[in-house]
């Protein structure tokens, strides 16, 4: 890989929310990040960031610009914006990567530069996604993913354990109002109009599923885990086809919580969250050079 695995007995670590972005030590704010420019206008929704935590570890402070246009862009190749979406805000982005304002706007004129996204101006303008695929998004995918590949694996493989854990844990635990709570996100996600809203429900579900452990700790391992896979956006990957792959898996999920059966949990959401990684691996076989 080129490099160790980023320090990640220090990415694991759990830092109150008031030092990020800004830390003083690797990975915190760019100078500048402060600085005059404003966000992008639009964009309010708040940012989905998980205190004190840098996805896959922080960002080299060379060319940081480059880095957050590569993930965005590797991002949206994979579907976790989807054409027509809004971006985050330049001041959440900065939150989510953990980098300057001035690094993500560098970023953003980057991608929309190659035909990636539009930058509109005035109320309810924003950074919005014009395409999936440009024609520098292969080299972007091969620095956010091929350069890290051994990182992801490692992930994906924690990932599935601890996931599974928790869905195991939740059926152990959960009570009627965890019930409750899962079994509306389901129908949210079942009635979902867009890959938007499935996105957005698919995240809802997973996270009432970890709050069912009745364990904080958990919970935050789960949205730590989905901003580390998500390259720091915390939104999973999103087709049609992968809503399709998911509903029956959601469905099961639900099921065996609500029954209390801890080992089907376990193992539906282990084998569920594989959905993610294969896209990934779909992706980086799209752009890995010939052998």
């Amino acid at each position: 890989m080129g490099r160790d695995a980023l320090e990640r007995d220090r990415t694991s670590r759990v830092v109150p929310a008031r030092d990020a972005p800004g830390g003083d030590g690797p990975g915190g704010d760019l100078p500048g990040a402060d600085a005059p420019g404003g966000d992008v206008p639009g964009g309010d929704a708040p940012a989905r960031a998980v205190p004190g935590h840098e996805p896959l570890g922080p960002l080299r402070r060379a060319g940081t610009g480059e880095q957050v246009a590569h993930r965005l862009a590797t991002a949206i190749a994979l579907g976790e914006f989807s054409l027509g979406d809004r971006l985050p805000s330049e001041r959440d982005l900065a939150a989510l990567l953990r980098v300057s304002r001035e690094s993500v706007r560098a970023a953003l004129r980057t991608l929309a530069g190659s035909g990636l996204v539009e930058i509109r101006r005035g109320r309810g303008g924003g950074a919005f996604v014009l395409a999936e695929w440009g024609e520098a998004s292969a080299s972007a995918v091969r620095g956010a993913l091929l350069e890290r590949w051994e990182e992801f694996e490692e992930l994906f493989d924690y990932r599935r354990l601890v996931e599974g854990m928790i869905a195991s844990t939740a059926a152990e635990r959960a009570g009627a109002a965890d019930h409750a709570a899962i079994a509306r996100a389901l129908a949210a996600f079942d009635a979902a109009a867009s890959l938007g809203e499935a996105r957005e429900h698919d995240v809802a579900l997973h996270l009432a599923v970890a709050r069912a452990t009745h364990n904080a700790r958990l919970v935050r391992l789960h949205e730590r885990l989905l901003s580390e896979v998500s390259l720091g956006v915390s939104a999973e990957p999103y087709t049609w086809e992968i809503y399709a792959e998911a509903k029956p898996h959601h469905h099961a999920l639900a099921e065996a919580i609500t029954r209390g059966d801890p080992a089907a949990a376990g193992r539906i959401a282990a084998h569920h969250f594989a959905i993610t990684e294969d896209a990934m691996r779909r992706l980086a076989e799209r752009v890995r050079p010939p052998r």
